[in-house]
């Protein structure tokens, strides 16, 4: 049983520790240690990263066996026989406590250092997360199903949906606890003793349970990290909302996370007002402008396209090759993919016609489409050319299109011409 020292000092930052075992699981170290400052994964909370000596800690796992096992970079010679090996392979970092003793992995000592930034971040989220619970509890009997303290922003899963405006009074009522900088304390009491408390979740765990109290305000059985008093989550600031599963899905976030966020959002509003020349709140009304303008803008260049389209498409069909299967037009075009289609479409509008067009670009695009009335199959001919120049495509018997063949547009044309001819 691992002695988990962050259970009443969630500041303590260091120890030494002794060895007890060291394993090997898919590859990697994992070293057991008789007590320790990391936090492993648990309750929605990540693991501390840090180091044991100068071996870095990239995972941190709470075992069945109440034990903790601190994951490492990979220790090279570390072999199955550990006990005999582990002195020779880590004396440099494990320096043993007993040197007459040393390949005694009892007798093994180490110093354990968390991140402390990481773990700091850690607390104040996960400590916001309570008062933040609390307060939606409180307020509109919206209780919280689960937690999740991710890498950039935490979120909170409610039971049932609740309106803007509860939203904002709830995240103004645990402001209000953050800055009255209540204590947020640690004690350990029986199942019992739990039950006549006023739990804002019934634990499922039996035996001790620790809780974790906000001065007048919430108590909750948690394993994990917080602050010494609720002015340490220094702001706890709701990013968006949700509907999930029935309920409601909040981000929020808390103190040097919630002061990021607001970083960004300050430098993006600020550009936003240098490249418009507006001020900060007419932000959202020419961001609408705009998108009405791109619209309409859409609309006209939609209709151009049409009209050069046609006018292409005339060019091209004046070109085609009389052939017994139909006219043929093979034709390398300065187009992208949608342009491409449209010209073929055009010409294929009208009876008689086989199109075949290609792109002047390497890799190449390549459109193949035919009249009602011919024969031909788009589709099989696309297939054709991507199993000899490579690509991929799709499409239908009347067109299809593709892209990524490696060939130049003379040596797919032509390779198109002798497919068309012979089927």
């Amino acid at each position: 049983m691992t002695d988990r020292l962050y259970y009443t000092d969630s500041y303590r930052r260091e120890c030494d520790a002794t060895v007890e075992r060291v394993e090997q699981r898919e590859g990697r170290t994992a070293i057991v240690l008789d007590r320790t400052v990391f936090y492993p994964t648990s309750g929605g909370q990540p693991f501390d990263t840090g180091t044991l000596g100068s071996f870095h800690v990239v995972d941190v796992i709470d075992q069945d066996d109440g034990t903790i096992a601190h994951v490492v970079e990979a220790i090279s010679g570390v072999a199955q026989d550990v006990t005999q090996n582990v002195a020779r392979d880590v004396a440099q970092d494990f320096s043993p406590a007993h040197k007459s003793r040393s390949e005694d992995l009892r007798y093994v000592t180490v110093r354990a250092r968390i991140n402390w930034p990481r773990r700091f971040d850690h607390m104040q989220q996960h400590t916001g997360q309570h008062v933040l619970s609390a307060a939606f509890e409180r307020l509109f009997a919206a209780r919280t199903l689960s937690f999740h303290l991710g890498a950039g922003a935490s979120t909170i899963d409610l039971a049932r949906e609740v309106s803007p405006r509860d939203i904002a009074e709830a995240e103004a009522e645990a402001n209000r606890i953050v800055w009255e900088d209540r204590p947020v304390t640690i004690r350990f009491v029986t199942a019992e003793e739990a039950a006549r408390l006023p739990l804002r979740k019934q634990p499922a765990r039996e035996g001790t349970l620790r809780l974790i109290e906000v001065e007048d305000f919430d108590i909750s059985a948690c394993g994990g990290t917080h602050v010494a008093r609720t002015g340490a989550i220094g702001i706890i600031a709701i990013g968006a909302c949700e509907r999930f599963k029935g309920g409601q899905r909040v981000e929020f976030l808390c103190g040097g996370r919630a002061l990021d966020r607001f970083r960004i959002m300050r430098d993006t509003v600020a550009a936003a007002v240098r490249l418009l020349s507006i001020s900060a709140g007419e932000v959202p009304g020419a961001i609408e402008r705009l998108q009405v303008e791109a619209k309409d803008q859409r609309r006209a260049m939609t209709a151009l396209y049409a009209d050069l389209a046609r006018y292409r498409a005339g060019e091209l069909a004046a070109s085609a090759e009389a052939t017994d299967k139909g006219r043929l037009v093979l034709r390398s075009v300065e187009a992208d993919a949608n342009g491409l289609k449209a010209f073929a479409v055009a010409i294929a509008a009208h009876p008689g016609y086989i199109v075949v067009l290609v792109s002047t670009t390497t890799p190449a695009l390549v459109v193949v489409a035919r009249s009602e009335d011919r024969p031909v199959q788009a589709n099989q001919v696309l297939s054709a050319l991507t199993a000899k120049f490579g690509g991929r495509g799709g499409g239908k018997p009347e067109i299809a299109q593709g892209g990524g063949l490696d060939s130049s547009p003379e040596k797919i044309l032509e390779a198109a011409r002798a497919m068309i001819l012979v089927r």
